[in-house]
């Protein structure tokens, strides 16, 4: 006996100094600072799509994981284009999981924002730029909740993959598309993805409403619009002239109200939101197919576009074109639509219902080209019931529910293989905050790169059974 505790004693004094960094609680006062000077570094590196030029991106962040030791590789695409794919292993107990985001960004008009949108300044307690939020600021929250895993010495049974993309904006063909199509041996182990796409809900008065996971999303089924009529003179109108054709054929369209269908994921939304709603909405949320029957309770609840958009296939009228001269009728007058499908809807079925709305055969509606079958993710599944108890644990008493974005991201491309892919916005926002998502003056504060980073970090050692 004398002779084993010696050893035990050496066993633990070796072991102890791994032990204790993974035992200590992060520095992050430390890691708010950290991330927030890398995302104005990040911001600074102008991903607009089009064109994109993210390679320089995609250099910044191998760089950023390579001080950190964890080796990343990159390819290009197409030119200027870039795709990174980093992984950090953990025990093999279970499969991977992928840290999804995306190095694009859309544009933005310099002349309509506060600052530059490409300067990342850092004021008033937020980092301000293009990307902030959509996805630059979110993209850095996992690669810093990865790389603060890896500085405290935690030990995942699960390997960790940061794939960062080009192209998300523009369909993603070039980013994710690529991964899944031609590099899937990177990524094809993977049990799970996660990717933007959630909210965490505050109120005006920044009281949390709820945390959101993406389960499902809609699919794009965008559409081109032509009207074709007899040209001539504008001093001479004529009721079938083009232009008119086309206006009539969109008011048509603009007036449709395309049937509410209630899927799972919609139905748990609103039941779950129901205790704190409008005490006059509560019972409508509470029973939202019933409450769909009534008229005037739809008019009710479809009178915020969110809801709206999450209870029906939408149409929004985008583009229109026609002559170029004031004084010319075109023969020809042209519009886009932007078409957003609820998962399992028939996109031919569909094309042919908006062809009979129009009722005109001089109007040709065919699709752009884009979309693709809508797939969701399952809310009882261990990884999604592992993110409720972090979220709870955050929050305790905080509501967590399913969250169908209006909008869609690259999951698409890991679920038509089978990876469930599920969305998280890891930033405390109110609507307002909101706002700057393709819009002026795109910020997060510092103190959400704080709680993002937090909240994934937690995600992370929950999902990956932390030792």
């Amino acid at each position: 006996m004398r002779r084993i505790i010696p050893a035990l004693l050496l066993i633990t004094l070796i072991a102890s100094p791994a032990l204790a960094r993974a035992q200590q609680e992060p520095d992050w006062n430390a890691i708010e600072k950290e991330s927030t000077q890398l995302l104005s570094d990040y911001i600074r590196i102008n991903t607009a799509n089009p064109p994109g030029n993210e390679m320089k991106a995609a250099t910044f962040l191998r760089d950023v994981l390579s001080r950190s030791g964890i080796d990343a590789t990159i390819w290009e695409p197409a030119p200027g284009k870039a795709n990174l794919v980093a992984r950090w292993k953990g025990t093999g107990r279970k499969k991977p999981v992928i840290l999804l985001n995306h190095m694009d960004v859309v544009p933005a008009s310099p002349q309509y924002w506060k600052v530059d949108p490409f300067a990342g300044t850092v004021k008033d307690g937020y980092v301000w730029g293009r990307g902030a939020f959509d996805m630059k600021g979110v993209g850095i929250t996992e690669l810093m909740a990865l790389v603060t895993l890896k500085r405290q010495g935690v030990k995942l049974d699960r390997d960790i993959i940061f794939v960062a993309t080009s192209d998300e904006e523009v369909g993603g063909a070039l980013g994710a598309g690529d991964v899944v199509k031609n590099h899937f041996d990177l990524v094809g182990d993977a049990e799970l993805v996660l990717n933007e796409g959630g909210e965490i809900e505050l109120d005006d008065a920044r009281k949390l409403r709820y945390y959101g996971i993406v389960t499902a999303e809609k699919s794009p089924f965008w559409l081109n619009v032509v009207a074709r009529g007899v040209p001539g003179h504008g001093s001479r109108p004529r009721p079938t002239a083009a232009p008119n054709r086309l206006v009539r054929a969109l008011e048509r369209i603009r007036t449709w109200e395309t049937p509410i269908a209630i899927l799972p994921v919609v139905e748990r939304y609103f039941r779950d939101l129901a205790p704190q709603a409008d005490p006059s909405l509560r019972p409508l949320f509470a029973d939202i197919r019933k409450a769909v029957q009534d008229p005037k309770a739809v008019a009710r609840i479809t009178a915020n576009p969110y809801y709206n958009a999450i209870l029906r296939n939408t149409i929004s009228i985008t583009v229109l074109s026609g002559s170029n001269k004031t004084n010319v009728i075109p023969p020809e007058a042209r519009a886009e639509l932007d078409v957003r499908l609820l998962p399992g809807q028939d996109q031919q079925a569909f094309l042919a219902d908006i062809r009979r709305v129009v009722a005109d055969d001089s109007v040709e509606i065919t699709p752009q080209g884009i979309g693709w079958p809508s797939t969701g993710s399952p809310d009882t599944s261990e990884p999604f019931r592992a993110m409720e108890r972090v979220m709870r644990r955050t929050d305790p008493g905080a509501i967590v529910t399913t969250f169908m974005p209006s909008g869609f991201t690259d999951c698409h491309y890991f679920q038509e293989k089978r990876i469930p892919c599920y969305g998280i916005d890891p930033f405390k926002m109110t609507d307002d905050e909101r706002t700057g998502l393709h819009g002026n003056d795109e910020r997060v504060s510092t103190a959400n790169l704080r709680f993002g980073t937090k909240l994934f970090y937690d995600i992370l050692r929950e999902v990956g059974g932390a030792k």
